[in-house]
């Protein structure tokens, strides 16, 4: 299946962390399952980037779910990518919308959402969110409705 996906990451021994952003690292394969609507979600505990700014690393749990369509993320690809963050400076607003859009490229989703929660600097932490629905479906309005609906109840922050 490996060889017939093109996936080159999946199985290699000689993996290679890149250094800078890189989405070329990212890669898919067939949806078994394209006629069901189901989430797929991954949970990025140890995502690190740099402020553009200063230099210094952010640090953030990122969590992506997506609706597939015909593709899917191959998972080690996906983390190749989201290391390849880790000397790459942005703002976190620009973080979670660069893989957000990246992901859309690549996957064509029929739904996404991606949420960053950033341990605070400064005293502030900033948990930027964005989505995507595909236009003239369905999933177009859930993403809007998602969006408009997201977050309104405060959030606990106790370990940050």
């Amino acid at each position: 299946m490996r060889e017939k996906e093109g996936l080159t990451h999946l199985g290699s021994q000689g993996t290679q962390y890149s250094a800078e952003y890189d989405p070329s690292v990212l890669e898919s394969f067939s949806n078994k399952h394209p006629g069901n609507d189901y989430f797929v979600k991954f949970n990025c505990p140890e995502f690190t980037s740099l402020c553009p700014i200063t230099g210094q690393p952010d640090f953030a749990t990122i969590t992506i779910a997506y609706v597939p369509d015909e593709r899917l993320v191959e998972s080690k690809s996906l983390k190749l990518y989201l290391f390849s963050f880790r000397n790459h400076g942005d703002f976190h607003e620009d973080v979670v919308n660069v893989i957000m859009k990246d992901l859309v490229r690549l996957l064509e989703p029929k739904y996404i959402e991606v949420w960053g929660r950033f341990l605070p600097r400064g005293g502030i932490s900033i948990d930027p969110y964005c989505n995507y629905g595909k236009p003239g479906t369905r999933w177009e309005n859930v993403a809007w409705e998602r969006l408009s609906r997201h977050d309104l109840l405060p959030e606990v922050v106790d370990n940050r």
